[in-house]
């Protein structure tokens, strides 16, 4: 799985809604993950938001989104209704040292989690923040979720609960944090994660 992992990093492999994404994650870097050192930096995320800009502008990657549609916002990011079976999102890469790392998490969101797949159709921005604009299915619940539930699910594929509800999977070096029951939504006693914070940690690069 890490190996497949590493590949869809890449861009040797395709995922669903993966192009667009493995496109802009290898134009910042290379394809290779950011060095910790390097993306700790201020002055990097800076200058790798100038990059990134560079690129919205070049592909023609500027979107409109119509805020009069606003549902709820979190610290991560602002959700807007599309219409009835879909979801716009934003989101600043405010999780994240650098937005080479937020775009390998919606990579491992849409490999693990396909039926929610993220798919990235543009960037906005707003007093002078660039926001990734991702849409996502709209998903109505039925009940609400329990966290044990998601616990033995996760345990199952290989994630252990280190602390509240965030998760380690030691065999593969990556983390997923902040899975409450906002994140993952119950419809019809199928869980389904909509909100999911992905790390990949040096272990996944050994």
């Amino acid at each position: 799985m890490k190996n497949d992992l590493r590949n869809i990093f890449s861009g040797k492999s395709e995922i669903r809604f993966g192009a667009i994404i493995q496109a802009i994650a290898s134009y910042l870097d290379n394809g290779s993950p950011a060095s910790k050192e390097i993306a700790d930096s201020k002055y990097f995320k800076k200058q790798e938001a100038e990059k990134l800009e560079s690129y919205i502008a070049e592909n023609n990657l500027w979107k409109e989104v119509d805020f009069s549609q606003y549902v709820s916002e979190g610290a991560e990011q602002k959700v807007y209704l599309k219409d009835s079976e879909h979801v716009i999102k934003l989101n600043d890469a405010i999780y994240y040292t650098c937005w080479k790392d937020y775009f390998l998490n919606l990579l491992l969101h849409n490999y693990f989690f396909p039926d929610t797949a993220y798919n990235l159709i543009g960037f906005t921005k707003s007093e002078n923040v660039i926001y990734a604009v991702v849409e996502q299915s709209y998903v109505a619940i039925t009940g609400p979720t329990d966290l044990n539930t998601v616990r033995k699910f996760l345990e199952q594929n290989g994630f252990q609960n280190n602390r509240n509800n965030d998760y380690y999977n030691p065999d593969l070096g990556i983390i997923i944090e902040d899975l409450h029951d906002e994140n993952v939504l119950t419809r019809n006693e199928i869980l389904y994660f909509i909100d999911t914070v992905f790390f990949v940690t040096d272990e996944f690069l050994s």
